[in-house]
């Protein structure tokens, strides 16, 4: 992967913290009575996907935070369990809000404590044959938060909601054509 130096749990915990405040807008946007809205089969409902979310972190917590360099052999099905029952539970929208929060904070507080050394880390995989460094891994903490709010940006659209990173871009828009008409 090259020299990882260059990158330390606390630009990790920042680029993560971003992706989690863009979450929490996304959760603040969606209407409590929205929360209970499946978008197709099969798929979790608003408030699911958003406690699914907030809960999914505790993987890498339970996984790479504490040192793991292989998981082959590692036993996910216990983990899993307990993230379901987790996420079964009946939570208020308010009550899903705090827990983004929360549990992004501590997750954040966790990836700022990563030396670069501790990133450079390589964890084989559980076929046994694949590795890969620890940063990789917990870039998959980012990554899968970012795979479930693209889907609940499209529920927003779904539910005529227009999503509050296009609204940004629209006003920067705005601005800039209203900026070339003043100068012109």
């Amino acid at each position: 992967m090259g020299n990882i130096d260059c990158y330390s749990g606390k630009e990790l915990a920042d680029a993560f913290r971003t992706v989690r405040k863009n979450t929490i807008q996304v959760a603040e946007d969606i209407p409590e009575s929205k929360y209970d809205f499946v978008a197709a089969p099969d798929i979790r409902s608003v408030g699911k996907m958003l406690a699914h979310v907030a809960l999914s972190t505790h993987f890498w917590e339970e996984t790479d935070g504490k040192g793991l360099t292989t998981m082959q052999g590692f036993d996910f099905i216990p983990l899993m369990e307990k993230n379901q029952a987790d996420e079964a539970q009946q939570r208020s929208r308010a009550e899903i809000i705090q827990l983004l929060r929360t549990n992004g904070d501590k997750f954040a507080a966790w990836l700022e404590t990563l030396t670069p050394e501790i990133l450079a880390q390589r964890v084989t995989e559980p076929d046994g044959k694949t590795t890969k460094t620890r940063l990789e891994r917990i870039l998959g903490a980012k990554e899968h938060e970012m795979h479930h709010r693209a889907q609940l940006m499209l529920i927003e659209r779904q539910v005529g909601i227009v999503p509050h990173l296009t609204r940004q871009r629209q006003e920067r828009l705005a601005q800039m054509k209203a900026q070339r008409s003043a100068s012109a």
